[in-house]
C-alpha cells in the first residue's frame, strides 16, 4: 500500500499547490509518500529544495489509478475534480483528503514560523511563472527593489530583467528572501502567507493574466493588503505608499493535520498485520 499526494501543478504555473503539498509530504515522510506533479519539472524541484523524497510525474488526476492499487491512500490538491471522479477516487482508494476541505490550504511549512534576520527592506516576488514575459510588458521603467527570480521563467530572462530591476535575486534563495524581506511584493498567495508566517509584511499583487479563487479567498481571510493594477510601476508606487501605513495583520497559525497521520497509520498498521 502506498500514500499518493497529488499537486496540479500544470506545465508552467502552480507551484504553490506543489509547495503546500510538499508541506503535508514531509510531515507524513514516514510514511514514503510519493509526489505527484503534472509536471516533471516541477517534481524535480520539490526533490531539490522541498525536502521531496519520491515524485512522479502525471498529466491529470484521471490517469492516477494506472499508477496505483486499490487501497492506497490518496491527498489532493486540485480544482479538476468532478463529483463522478471523487466518487469513484473514494471507491478505489482506502482513503481520501482534500486539500480545502480536510486540509486548509493555508498550511505553511514551520520553518517560516521560525522568523528570521531581515536582509531586504523590500522586494518583489511575482510568482513561480512568467511564461509570457508580463513583467518586462507592464514595467515602463527602472524598479530599484530586488526581484526574487521564479522558477518558471525563462533562461535568458534575466537578461531582459536586469533593464527594469536593479538587483535579481536566483531562485535557489527562496526561502532565504522569503524570510529576510520586511515587505514582500508578490502575486504568489503561498509567497504572501509564508511571508506573513515570519512575522513580516506582504503586499499582494493582483494579476491580470492569472487569476485564482483560492488566492482571492486565502489573501481576504488574512486582510493582506491588495493592490491591482496594470503598470509594475504604478503598483510599486501604491505599494510604498501601503509601507507608510501598513496595517496590523493576524499571522497564520501553526496546521495541525495530527488526526490525518494518526488515520493513515492506523491504516499502514493494519495492512502489515495482514501482510
Amino acid at each position: 500500500m502506498n500514500l499518493y499526494i497529488y499537486a496540479k501543478s500544470g506545465h508552467n504555473k502552480n507551484l504553490d499547490r506543489v509547495r503546500r503539498c510538499s508541506v503535508v509530504y514531509n510531515i507524513l515522510k514516514e510514511f514514503e509518500p510519493i509526489l505527484c506533479t503534472c509536471d516533471y519539472r516541477a517534481g524535480m524541484y520539490a526533490k531539490e529544495y522541498l525536502g521531496v523524497r519520491d515524485a512522479a510525474s502525471v498529466d491529470v488526476i484521471t490517469n492516477l489509478p494506472h499508477m496505483m492499487e486499490r487501497g492506497d491512500i490518496l491527498i489532493y490538491d486540485t480544482d479538476e475534480v468532478s463529483d463522478f471522479t471523487k466518487a469513484h477516487m473514494e471507491d478505489f482508494c482506502s482513503q481520501v483528503y482534500e486539500f480545502g476541505v480536510d486540509i486548509p490550504k493555508d498550511i505553511v511549512d514551520d520553518t517560516y514560523f521560525e522568523g528570521s534576520d531581515i536582509k531586504y527592506k523590500k522586494a518583489i516576488f511575482f510568482s513561480d511563472d512568467d511564461y509570457t514575459k508580463s513583467l518586462v510588458q507592464i514595467t515602463s521603467s527602472k524598479i530599484d527593489i530586488p526581484l526574487l527570480m521564479g522558477h518558471y521563467f525563462f533562461m535568458g530572462y534575466e537578461r531582459e530583467l536586469k533593464n527594469f530591476f536593479t538587483t535579481l535575486i536566483d531562485e535557489e534563495v527562496y526561502t532565504e528572501t522569503i524570510k529576510g524581506t520586511e515587505y514582500l511584493l508578490t502575486a504568489s498567495v503561498n509567497a504572501a502567507l509564508e511571508s506573513l508566517a515570519c512575522g513580516n509584511k506582504p503586499v499582494f499583487f493582483k494579476r491580470y493574466d492569472y487569476e485564482s479563487i483560492d488566492a482571492i479567498e486565502l489573501i481576504e481571510k488574512y486582510n493582506i493588503p491588495t493592490i491591482q493594477k496594470e503598470s509594475l510601476n504604478d503598483v510599486v508606487a501604491e505599494f510604498e505608499n501601503i509601507i507608510q501605513n501598513y496595517p496590523s495583520l493576524q499571522k497564520p497559525q501553526r496546521v495541525d493535520i495530527s488526526a490525518i497521520k494518526e488515520n493513515i497509520k492506523k491504516r499502514f498498521d493494519l495492512m502489515k498485520s495482514i501482510s
